[in-house]
């Protein structure tokens, strides 16, 4: 009895917590479900605040797609999403098998660098950046922001993936070295899958980082085939002052959102599993 008691009281302690998660949850589902609403109706529709009153407008999708280019910005994103996610793991994951493995002069020193700079504001980057791509002539292509995005991520990963590669079994490790592994594929082949939680994890943080990013591609994707699609809603929303097609507007957010929540509800527990471990470990 007075351990049920002793329950009870701890819910009532937590009510005013659970009022208030409920209140949020209930205020970002009204208003994602509002999007989504709104992206199926027609302007006159989302003005009249009469949402999906004469059905189903799919077209709204497939006008964004097509009359405002959002088929050319979501495949660069994908493409800038995808291909610097991956460059930014083949670096940082050697690079943090070696810190968080090996004793060697300047280690501390070295993780300490990672650490600043990660503190260092993206905008302050810029301009330097930018004049060395100017000199380079490579501004105005995918590549070039795809080195930009690996260049700003690799520090958080390498300092991510350390407290992962450090906490692993030195036993395994061994056992591959007397089985006639060499370092290189010792790592690839038995220390890296063991860090996949974190290297998974992390990877998805960089992929929507980078498939929200807006500030870099404003000013190395200043043209219409190198676009990002945060760049496109942002020029979206502009014409919209003019051609007042506000239910293509809610379509192209829906476009943005969809992949990132959809990341989300599927791999949810993969990235609070990560995170928790590599807290742990660290």
């Amino acid at each position: 009895m007075k351990r049920f008691m002793s329950e009870v009281r701890k819910q009532i302690s937590l009510a005013p917590a659970w009022v208030v998660l409920l209140a949020w949850l209930a205020f970002s589902v009204a208003t994602v479900g509002w999007i989504f609403a709104a992206s199926l109706s027609t302007t006159r529709e989302i003005f009249t605040y009469k949402l999906l009153n004469s059905g189903l407008h799919f077209e709204n999708f497939r006008s964004v797609l097509l009359k405002y280019n959002f088929a050319r910005y979501f495949y660069n994103s994908l493409i800038y999403a995808t291909v610097s996610g991956v460059g930014t793991i083949l670096i940082a994951a050697p690079a943090a098998y070696v810190i968080g493995r090996f004793d060697f002069p300047g280690r501390k020193f070295l993780t300490n660098n990672f650490l600043v700079a990660m503190s260092v504001p993206i905008i302050m980057l810029i301009i330097p950046l930018y004049g060395f791509m100017v000199r380079l002539k490579m501004i105005g292509s995918l590549g070039t922001l795809i080195i930009m995005y690996i260049v700003t991520s690799v520090p958080f990963t390498t300092y991510f993936l350390i407290g992962f590669f450090s906490s692993l079994p030195q036993d395994l490790e061994d056992a591959a070295f007397m089985d006639g592994c060499s370092q290189y594929r010792a790592f690839w082949q038995i220390m890296f899958p063991l860090a996949s939680p974190g290297v998974i994890t992390v990877g998805i943080f960089n992929f929507i980082t980078v498939w929200n990013e807006y500030f870099m591609a404003l000013i190395f994707a200043n043209t219409t085939e190198t676009r990002t699609l945060a760049l496109g809603l942002w020029h979206t929303v502009q014409s919209m002052r003019y051609v007042g097609d506000w239910a293509g507007l809610f379509a192209a957010v829906v476009i943005v959102f969809l992949p990132t929540f959809i990341i989300y509800l599927l791999l949810s527990r993969k990235i609070i599993a990560g995170i928790t471990g590599g807290a742990v470990k660290s």
